[in-house]
């Protein structure tokens, strides 16, 4: 994961049938996360901020080319390991596992408050990637419309015992 073109750039996901990377689970990754860096989706492209206030797709601009080209190189038997927005490995595994395994956020709980978060992510050591910008799946307001139905119902069968939200 070399050093590659860095600094701010319009992002445009490829479209249509030609491969850019070495099959179609890798590409499906690749135009996620450049779809989700298109100046007509991401709120704010230039500093890599898909959605809200601070929620990131990559890391740095050095991240995101580290992970494209990543991305591009993986083979159908490789899995790609991501953390808070950087690429940290590449691994061996089999045609059948996760091309990609995304981490955000994570932070041992002793140490996990607002102050010493956005501390770690002001030095370059985090990201915020909100709910789907991290993950490269921001679809728009209906899926962080989804993902809070979903967190919503979650907490009303632990805490209520409720099947669903109605």
């Amino acid at each position: 994961m070399s050093d590659a073109v860095s600094g701010i750039r319009r992002v445009t996901a490829p479209r249509g049938t030609t491969l850019s990377c070495r099959g179609w689970p890798q590409e499906a990754a690749l135009r996620l996360l450049m779809n989700n860096l298109d100046p007509e989706v991401a709120r704010d492209p230039d500093h890599l901020i898909v959605y809200g206030g601070r929620g990131k797709a990559a890391r740095t601009w050095t991240a995101f080319d580290q992970i494209v080209g990543a991305l591009r190189e993986l083979g159908s038997s490789e899995t790609l390991l991501i953390q808070s927005g950087k690429p940290v490995g590449v691994f061996p595994t089999h045609e059948d596992a996760p091309r990609v395994l995304i981490a955000n956020a994570n932070v041992v709980p002793r140490w996990a408050t607002d102050e010493i978060f956005w501390d770690l992510e002001a030095r370059g050591l985090t990201m915020y990637g909100q709910m789907t910008a991290g993950s490269w799946i921001y679809i728009g307001t209906q899926g962080i419309l989804q993902g809070t139905y979903e967190t919503l119902a979650s907490l009303a069968r632990l805490e209520f015992g409720a099947e669903d939200l109605t």
